[in-house]
């Protein structure tokens, strides 16, 4: 995907929510959520048994988020992305975001059947820092 698209993906994104967010600070699936809570977004954290990541109330599943989700970043392995596609769509996000060394050509399917937004093997933190976006205000 294009820069210009990328940049506009992410500057018209408020909500993140993060499936696999880690609360160990010395993992990446706990740093890249950090840096983008800094950039400005709300970082909604995914996870099946964490109360709370970074501050944040976190949540077992997707369908258990209670606010609208623009992106929904997936740190987990390539083999359960079809499905974390699936719970995307139902839960009407706007794009699908795997992390880098994720890719999905199944999740891909999902995406593009469902009309959303799919990026695969790309880190959302180092993509938002190089085009330095942020939500809209």
């Amino acid at each position: 995907m294009k820069d210009s698209k990328l940049r506009a993906l992410l500057d018209g994104a408020t909500t993140i929510a993060v499936v696999g967010a880690s609360a160990d600070p010395d993992k990446t699936a706990n740093h890249i959520p950090a840096l983008l809570i800094r950039a400005g977004y709300t970082v909604v954290p995914v996870h099946p048994a964490a109360a709370e990541i970074l501050g944040q109330p976190a949540y077992r599943t997707l369908a258990d988020v209670p606010v609208p989700i623009d992106i929904v970043d997936v740190f987990r392995p390539s083999g359960e992305a079809a499905g974390i596609a699936e719970q995307a769509v139902a839960v009407g996000a706007k794009a699908l975001w795997l992390q880098a060394g994720i890719s999905s050509s199944d999740a891909r399917r999902i995406a593009k059947r469902a009309g959303i937004t799919f990026v695969e093997d790309l880190c959302i933190g180092a993509t938002s820092e190089r085009l330095d976006t942020h939500p809209p205000e």
